[in-house]
Protein backbone atom coordinates (compact mmCIF):
# COMPACT_ATOMS: atom_id res chain seq x y z
CA UNK A 1 0.00 0.00 0.00
CA UNK A 2 0.86 3.90 -0.07
CA UNK A 3 2.67 5.74 2.20
CA UNK A 4 1.56 8.69 1.07
CA UNK A 5 -2.48 9.54 -0.57
CA UNK A 6 -2.01 10.51 -3.97
CA UNK A 7 -3.73 13.69 -4.43
CA UNK A 8 -5.56 12.82 -7.88
CA UNK A 9 -7.88 10.41 -5.59
CA UNK A 10 -9.49 13.15 -3.05
CA UNK A 11 -12.19 14.41 -3.52
CA UNK A 12 -12.77 17.61 -1.76
CA UNK A 13 -14.99 20.62 -2.45
CA UNK A 14 -13.25 24.44 -2.58
CA UNK A 15 -15.35 27.63 -1.60
CA UNK A 16 -15.67 30.25 -4.70
CA UNK A 17 -12.70 31.93 -5.47
CA UNK A 18 -12.23 35.90 -5.14
CA UNK A 19 -10.67 37.39 -7.93
CA UNK A 20 -7.64 38.98 -7.35
CA UNK A 21 -5.25 42.05 -8.36
CA UNK A 22 -2.06 41.03 -9.23
CA UNK A 23 1.30 43.19 -9.71
CA UNK A 24 4.32 41.74 -11.56
CA UNK A 25 6.35 42.02 -14.55
CA UNK A 26 7.39 39.33 -17.31
CA UNK A 27 10.25 37.36 -16.93
CA UNK A 28 11.91 33.49 -17.88
CA UNK A 29 14.74 31.36 -17.28
CA UNK A 30 16.75 28.80 -18.93
CA UNK A 31 18.11 27.53 -22.20
CA UNK A 32 18.36 24.76 -23.43
CA UNK A 33 16.41 21.27 -24.85
CA UNK A 34 14.86 21.70 -21.69
CA UNK A 35 12.40 24.72 -20.26
CA UNK A 36 11.54 26.83 -23.05
CA UNK A 37 13.87 30.78 -23.31
CA UNK A 38 12.49 33.64 -22.55
CA UNK A 39 9.76 34.82 -24.90
CA UNK A 40 9.59 37.97 -26.13
CA UNK A 41 7.55 40.56 -24.19
CA UNK A 42 3.76 40.51 -24.35
CA UNK A 43 1.01 43.51 -24.26
CA UNK A 44 0.74 42.76 -20.35
CA UNK A 45 -2.57 43.76 -20.35
CA UNK A 46 -5.33 42.60 -17.70
CA UNK A 47 -5.87 39.10 -18.30
CA UNK A 48 -9.25 37.50 -17.34
CA UNK A 49 -10.52 33.53 -17.95
CA UNK A 50 -12.24 30.98 -16.18
CA UNK A 51 -10.51 28.29 -14.57
CA UNK A 52 -13.21 25.72 -12.80
CA UNK A 53 -15.53 27.30 -12.54
CA UNK A 54 -14.08 30.94 -11.20
CA UNK A 55 -12.54 33.93 -12.23
CA UNK A 56 -9.27 34.33 -12.39
CA UNK A 57 -8.04 37.94 -13.02
CA UNK A 58 -4.93 39.62 -13.10
CA UNK A 59 -3.72 42.90 -14.08
CA UNK A 60 0.02 42.08 -15.19
CA UNK A 61 1.73 39.17 -15.13
CA UNK A 62 2.77 37.66 -11.56
CA UNK A 63 6.10 37.39 -10.30
CA UNK A 64 6.18 35.30 -7.17
CA UNK A 65 4.81 31.61 -8.08
CA UNK A 66 4.17 28.76 -6.43
CA UNK A 67 3.35 25.23 -8.05
CA UNK A 68 1.59 22.68 -6.08
CA UNK A 69 1.85 18.89 -7.63
CA UNK A 70 4.36 17.53 -10.27
CA UNK A 71 2.21 18.32 -13.32
CA UNK A 72 1.91 22.46 -12.88
CA UNK A 73 5.66 22.43 -11.31
CA UNK A 74 6.65 20.74 -14.76
CA UNK A 75 4.80 22.60 -16.80
CA UNK A 76 5.71 26.27 -15.61
CA UNK A 77 9.34 24.80 -15.68
CA UNK A 78 8.54 24.02 -19.39
CA UNK A 79 7.10 27.65 -20.24
CA UNK A 80 10.35 28.56 -18.51
CA UNK A 81 8.94 30.37 -15.60
CA UNK A 82 11.55 29.25 -12.97
CA UNK A 83 12.89 32.34 -12.44
CA UNK A 84 9.60 33.92 -11.02
CA UNK A 85 8.82 30.54 -8.79
CA UNK A 86 9.02 31.01 -5.17
CA UNK A 87 8.00 27.91 -3.72
CA UNK A 88 7.36 24.17 -5.31
CA UNK A 89 5.84 21.11 -3.39
CA UNK A 90 4.55 17.53 -4.13
CA UNK A 91 6.33 15.29 -6.66
CA UNK A 92 5.31 11.81 -7.26
CA UNK A 93 8.67 11.09 -8.54
CA UNK A 94 11.74 12.44 -10.42
CA UNK A 95 11.97 15.52 -12.50
CA UNK A 96 13.32 14.47 -16.08
CA UNK A 97 16.53 16.02 -16.86
CA UNK A 98 15.56 18.76 -18.78
CA UNK A 99 14.46 20.07 -16.23
CA UNK A 100 16.65 19.00 -13.45
CA UNK A 101 18.49 22.81 -13.57
CA UNK A 102 15.80 24.72 -13.49
CA UNK A 103 14.20 22.87 -10.75
CA UNK A 104 16.78 23.07 -8.64
CA UNK A 105 16.84 26.81 -8.44
CA UNK A 106 13.48 26.51 -6.72
CA UNK A 107 12.79 26.41 -3.13
CA UNK A 108 11.15 23.11 -2.22
CA UNK A 109 8.44 23.84 0.71
CA UNK A 110 7.74 20.36 1.49
CA UNK A 111 7.62 17.20 0.33
CA UNK A 112 3.84 16.72 -0.35
CA UNK A 113 1.25 19.90 0.41
CA UNK A 114 2.84 23.01 2.05
CA UNK A 115 0.69 24.37 5.46
CA UNK A 116 -0.93 27.82 4.60
CA UNK A 117 1.71 29.54 7.29
CA UNK A 118 4.63 27.45 5.08
CA UNK A 119 2.94 28.78 1.46
CA UNK A 120 2.40 32.42 2.43
CA UNK A 121 6.04 32.60 4.10
CA UNK A 122 7.31 32.17 0.52
CA UNK A 123 5.30 35.46 -0.66
CA UNK A 124 3.36 34.25 -3.10
CA UNK A 125 1.00 36.36 -5.33
CA UNK A 126 0.17 33.18 -7.31
CA UNK A 127 -0.88 29.60 -7.06
CA UNK A 128 -0.92 26.84 -9.38
CA UNK A 129 -1.39 23.48 -8.48
CA UNK A 130 -3.22 19.91 -10.89
CA UNK A 131 -5.31 18.98 -8.31
CA UNK A 132 -8.02 20.91 -6.28
CA UNK A 133 -6.67 19.06 -2.68
CA UNK A 134 -3.71 21.87 -2.76
CA UNK A 135 -6.66 24.46 -2.05
CA UNK A 136 -8.17 23.15 1.18
CA UNK A 137 -7.67 24.16 4.75
CA UNK A 138 -5.41 20.93 4.96
CA UNK A 139 -3.31 22.35 2.93
CA UNK A 140 -2.55 26.06 1.31
CA UNK A 141 -5.72 27.44 1.95
CA UNK A 142 -8.92 27.75 -0.17
CA UNK A 143 -8.96 29.49 -3.34
CA UNK A 144 -10.95 32.24 -1.97
CA UNK A 145 -9.26 32.61 1.07
CA UNK A 146 -5.76 33.09 -0.94
CA UNK A 147 -7.67 35.67 -3.12
CA UNK A 148 -8.33 37.48 0.06
CA UNK A 149 -4.83 37.61 0.70
CA UNK A 150 -4.27 39.18 -2.92
CA UNK A 151 -2.79 35.91 -4.36
CA UNK A 152 -4.48 34.38 -7.18
CA UNK A 153 -4.75 30.64 -8.36
CA UNK A 154 -5.48 28.05 -11.09
CA UNK A 155 -5.86 24.50 -11.05
CA UNK A 156 -5.26 22.21 -13.74
CA UNK A 157 -9.42 21.98 -15.76
CA UNK A 158 -7.89 18.10 -15.59
CA UNK A 159 -8.07 18.48 -11.80
CA UNK A 160 -10.95 20.53 -10.85
CA UNK A 161 -13.03 20.31 -6.83
CA UNK A 162 -15.74 18.12 -6.78
CA UNK A 163 -18.98 20.11 -8.11
CA UNK A 164 -17.32 21.23 -10.78
CA UNK A 165 -17.07 19.07 -14.15
CA UNK A 166 -13.24 18.59 -15.16
CA UNK A 167 -12.33 19.20 -18.73
CA UNK A 168 -12.47 15.66 -21.21
CA UNK A 169 -9.15 14.33 -21.04
CA UNK A 170 -7.84 15.56 -23.99
CA UNK A 171 -4.51 16.76 -25.78
CA UNK A 172 -6.09 19.36 -27.13
CA UNK A 173 -7.46 20.43 -23.77
CA UNK A 174 -3.71 19.85 -22.05
CA UNK A 175 -2.46 22.41 -24.65
CA UNK A 176 -5.15 24.43 -23.80
CA UNK A 177 -3.83 24.75 -19.97
CA UNK A 178 -0.54 25.05 -21.20
CA UNK A 179 -1.74 27.92 -23.32
CA UNK A 180 -3.71 29.29 -20.59
CA UNK A 181 -0.28 29.26 -17.78
CA UNK A 182 1.19 31.03 -20.77
CA UNK A 183 -1.36 33.90 -21.22
CA UNK A 184 -1.48 34.55 -17.61
CA UNK A 185 2.20 34.89 -17.39
CA UNK A 186 2.55 36.48 -20.52
CA UNK A 187 4.76 34.22 -22.20
CA UNK A 188 2.85 33.60 -25.53
CA UNK A 189 5.83 32.32 -27.75
CA UNK A 190 6.90 29.83 -25.47
CA UNK A 191 3.88 28.25 -25.31
CA UNK A 192 3.53 28.46 -29.37
CA UNK A 193 6.76 26.50 -29.97
CA UNK A 194 6.06 23.86 -26.92
CA UNK A 195 2.59 22.94 -28.23
CA UNK A 196 3.72 22.50 -31.65
CA UNK A 197 6.05 20.40 -30.87
CA UNK A 198 4.09 18.05 -29.12
CA UNK A 199 1.09 17.99 -31.68
CA UNK A 200 3.97 16.83 -33.80
CA UNK A 201 5.35 13.81 -31.43
CA UNK A 202 1.55 12.83 -30.73
CA UNK A 203 1.10 12.52 -34.85
CA UNK A 204 4.29 10.39 -34.78
CA UNK A 205 2.90 8.26 -32.07
CA UNK A 206 -0.41 8.06 -33.40
CA UNK A 207 1.08 6.84 -36.92
CA UNK A 208 3.62 4.32 -35.61
CA UNK A 209 0.66 2.66 -33.69
CA UNK A 210 3.09 0.55 -31.59
CA UNK A 211 -0.36 -0.93 -29.84
CA UNK A 212 -2.48 -1.74 -32.57
CA UNK A 213 -4.61 -4.86 -32.07
CA UNK A 214 -3.35 -5.17 -28.37
CA UNK A 215 -5.31 -5.09 -25.20
CA UNK A 216 -3.38 -3.31 -22.50
CA UNK A 217 -4.20 -3.40 -18.99
CA UNK A 218 -2.99 0.28 -17.19
CA UNK A 219 -1.93 -1.06 -13.35
CA UNK A 220 -1.71 2.39 -11.08
CA UNK A 221 -1.69 0.77 -7.36
CA UNK A 222 -3.63 -1.58 -4.75
CA UNK A 223 -3.68 -5.21 -4.28
CA UNK A 224 -6.42 -6.93 -3.72
CA UNK A 225 -8.56 -4.22 -5.50
CA UNK A 226 -6.28 -2.81 -8.57
CA UNK A 227 -6.39 1.08 -9.06
CA UNK A 228 -6.61 1.01 -13.10
CA UNK A 229 -6.25 3.66 -15.73
CA UNK A 230 -9.58 3.90 -16.77
CA UNK A 231 -11.74 4.85 -19.93
CA UNK A 232 -11.56 9.16 -19.00
CA UNK A 233 -7.69 10.52 -18.03
CA UNK A 234 -4.31 9.91 -19.35
CA UNK A 235 -4.00 6.26 -19.50
CA UNK A 236 -6.80 6.17 -21.95
CA UNK A 237 -5.58 8.98 -24.08
CA UNK A 238 -1.79 7.08 -24.46
CA UNK A 239 -3.42 3.64 -25.27
CA UNK A 240 -5.67 5.62 -27.71
CA UNK A 241 -2.30 7.11 -29.25
CA UNK A 242 -0.32 3.83 -29.70
CA UNK A 243 -3.60 2.50 -30.61
CA UNK A 244 -4.69 -0.54 -28.02
CA UNK A 245 -7.79 -1.37 -26.61
CA UNK A 246 -8.02 -0.42 -22.60
CA UNK A 247 -8.80 -3.44 -20.36
CA UNK A 248 -11.18 -0.96 -18.31
CA UNK A 249 -11.91 1.53 -20.93
CA UNK A 250 -16.08 1.27 -19.50
CA UNK A 251 -14.66 2.81 -16.50
CA UNK A 252 -15.45 6.50 -15.75
CA UNK A 253 -12.60 8.93 -14.87
CA UNK A 254 -8.82 9.15 -15.06
CA UNK A 255 -8.16 6.34 -12.48
CA UNK A 256 -11.14 3.19 -10.98
CA UNK A 257 -10.97 0.13 -8.83
CA UNK A 258 -10.68 -2.36 -11.28
CA UNK A 259 -11.40 -5.94 -10.63
CA UNK A 260 -9.01 -8.95 -11.02
CA UNK A 261 -11.88 -10.90 -12.19
CA UNK A 262 -11.89 -8.97 -15.24
CA UNK A 263 -8.31 -9.06 -15.56
CA UNK A 264 -7.79 -12.73 -15.98
CA UNK A 265 -10.88 -12.51 -18.30
CA UNK A 266 -9.32 -10.01 -20.63
CA UNK A 267 -5.88 -11.65 -20.51
CA UNK A 268 -4.33 -8.42 -21.22
CA UNK A 269 -0.82 -8.56 -24.16
CA UNK A 270 0.20 -5.62 -21.93
CA UNK A 271 0.77 -4.14 -18.77
CA UNK A 272 1.63 -0.85 -18.14
CA UNK A 273 2.84 -0.13 -14.65
CA UNK A 274 2.88 3.59 -13.03
CA UNK A 275 6.21 3.74 -11.25
CA UNK A 276 5.86 6.48 -8.39
CA UNK A 277 7.29 7.10 -5.18
CA UNK A 278 4.16 5.84 -3.09
CA UNK A 279 4.05 2.66 -5.33
CA UNK A 280 6.66 1.56 -7.57
CA UNK A 281 6.69 -0.82 -10.92
CA UNK A 282 8.85 -3.29 -9.07
CA UNK A 283 6.54 -3.69 -6.47
CA UNK A 284 3.79 -4.40 -8.70
CA UNK A 285 5.75 -7.16 -10.69
CA UNK A 286 6.57 -9.12 -7.54
CA UNK A 287 2.62 -9.00 -6.68
CA UNK A 288 1.48 -10.56 -10.35
CA UNK A 289 4.64 -13.26 -10.47
CA UNK A 290 3.56 -13.98 -6.53
CA UNK A 291 0.07 -14.79 -6.97
CA UNK A 292 -1.20 -17.63 -7.91
CA UNK A 293 -3.56 -16.93 -10.39
CA UNK A 294 -2.06 -13.42 -12.09
CA UNK A 295 1.46 -15.43 -12.34
CA UNK A 296 -0.40 -17.13 -15.12
CA UNK A 297 -1.37 -14.45 -17.28
CA UNK A 298 0.23 -14.11 -20.53
CA UNK A 299 1.56 -11.11 -19.72
CA UNK A 300 3.04 -11.58 -16.76
CA UNK A 301 4.80 -14.83 -17.64
CA UNK A 302 6.34 -13.67 -20.99
CA UNK A 303 7.04 -10.12 -18.90
CA UNK A 304 5.49 -8.03 -21.00
CA UNK A 305 5.10 -4.80 -18.78
CA UNK A 306 5.61 -1.21 -19.84
CA UNK A 307 6.97 0.89 -16.91
CA UNK A 308 5.56 5.22 -16.63
CA UNK A 309 6.72 7.45 -14.54
CA UNK A 310 3.75 8.67 -13.03
CA UNK A 311 4.18 12.17 -13.85
CA UNK A 312 3.98 10.92 -17.66
CA UNK A 313 0.08 9.65 -17.15
CA UNK A 314 -1.31 12.89 -15.93
CA UNK A 315 -2.77 15.34 -18.43
CA UNK A 316 -0.05 18.02 -18.25
CA UNK A 317 3.27 18.44 -19.95
CA UNK A 318 4.79 15.43 -19.42
CA UNK A 319 2.12 13.25 -21.04
CA UNK A 320 2.96 13.19 -24.84
CA UNK A 321 6.07 12.19 -23.21
CA UNK A 322 4.54 9.42 -22.24
CA UNK A 323 2.41 8.23 -25.06
CA UNK A 324 5.92 8.51 -27.05
CA UNK A 325 7.59 6.10 -23.91
CA UNK A 326 4.84 3.71 -24.04
CA UNK A 327 4.80 3.44 -27.94
CA UNK A 328 8.74 2.58 -27.99
CA UNK A 329 8.67 0.35 -24.94
CA UNK A 330 5.56 -1.54 -26.82
CA UNK A 331 7.43 -2.35 -29.85
CA UNK A 332 10.35 -3.27 -28.32
CA UNK A 333 9.09 -5.84 -25.84
CA UNK A 334 8.96 -10.01 -26.85
CA UNK A 335 6.30 -11.52 -28.87
CA UNK A 336 3.45 -12.81 -27.08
Amino acid sequence: MRSAVSPRRLTIAIAPAVAALLAGCAGAPTGGQGPAAPSSAGSATPVTMTNCGEQVTVAQPPEKLVTLNQAATETALALGLADRMVGTAYLDDAVPAEYENAYDSVTVLAKEYPSKEQFLAAGPDFAYAAFASAFTDKAVGTRAELGQEGIGSYVSPFGCAKGTKPAEATFENGWKEITEIATIFDVPDNAKKLVDTQKQQVADVKAAGAGKGMTILWYDSGDRTPLVGAGGGGPQLIIDAVGGTNVFVGLDGGWSDGSWEKVVAANPDVIVLADASWDSADKKKKYLASDPTLSKLDAVKNERFVVVPFSESTPGVRLVDGAESVGRQIAALPAS
